[in-house]
């Protein structure tokens, strides 16, 4: 195994360019920031077939980190490859304050992109849809595409409990824009969270912006969200429905499921707003 960790290499697949690193940090130059980059995958493989050494040396390529066309690639050029899940990069706290943390937390997010795999999904990809959106944003007299990164967690003390939803926004380089909190009376953790997802994306809109990048620790949320899985809850698909309307306002929307340990801002504010009346917002700036 010790061996085969040695040889392992990474395939990065983005749009239409495909990278191989030796190892995930090399990755990043791939994958990139801004939330309305192409869709990635990244995979693993272990021991690179020597045709695809020489492949890549007759490109001048050899022990280098490179890029080629997707159109370029055959089936088997990399041997076998697997969908690559990882954790993300833990980090000591120190003594710094609780603002350079977030930041320092939410950058770490960002750059590894999601807490299983490099896999953002756009839900502004269809050409049709993504022209109507354009079209509505420039009747709406919108000449920037202004962008944010929303992350949302929610609480619920028995589930169903007393509940609450928490929210950040941020900008593109992780600066906090506000932080906001929802007492949300008796639900489940599921609704809660949900509802903090709701409550932020009602914001980001309130406030102008066009594209959004989402973050949180919810699996079912960020699952149903990206189509993935089915929503069968009646509790859940109202809420479901809301949030569905929300994000295809936006010209450009990912969302991307992250670890619970890098989500701990937007915890702590689902904390706080367990203790708020049913409805109440809070709404703090930076």
């Amino acid at each position: 195994m010790m061996g085969e960790e040695k040889n392992a290499f990474f395939v990065v697949r983005k749009g239409d360019l495909v990278g191989v690193y030796k190892n995930l940090s090399d990755c990043q130059a791939q994958v990139g920031s801004s939330v309305c980059d192409p869709p990635v995958s990244v995979y693993k493989g272990y021991t690179m077939p020597k045709e695809a050494e020489d492949y890549m040396a007759s490109c001048g390529l050899k022990n280098a980190l490179y890029s080629i066309r997707a159109a370029d690639l055959t089936e088997e050029i990399f041997g076998n490859l697997v969908a690559c899940p990882f954790q993300q990069p833990h980090f000591t706290l120190g003594e710094v304050s609780s603002d350079h943390l977030s930041k320092k937390r939410f950058q770490d997010v960002l750059g590894s992109q999601t807490g299983e795999a490099f896999g953002l999904t756009s839900m502004s990809s269809d050409p049709a849809r993504k022209h109507a959106k354009l079209e509505r944003v420039a009747s709406q007299g919108v000449t920037t595409n202004r962008t944010c990164i929303l992350e949302f967690d929610g609480a619920s003390k028995g589930n169903p409990g007393q509940a609450g939803a928490g929210a950040v926004l941020r900008t593109e380089d992780g600066s906090v824009i506000c932080r906001l909190r929802e007492g949300l009376g008796v639900a489940t953790n599921n609704v809660a969270e949900y509802r903090a997802f709701i409550l932020g994306l009602r914001y980001a809109l309130s406030k102008g912006f066009t594209s959004i990048r989402v973050l949180g620790d919810s699996k079912l949320v960020c699952m149903q969200v990206q189509g993935l899985w089915k929503v069968k809850n009646e509790n859940i698909s109202k809420w479901y429905e809301e949030a569905k309307r929300l994000k295809d306002k936006f010209l450009c929307f990912q969302i991307n499921h992250v670890l619970r340990d890098l989500n701990s801002d937007a915890d702590a504010q689902a904390n706080l707003a367990v203790d708020l009346a049913d409805g109440q917002v809070q709404e703090v700036n930076s």
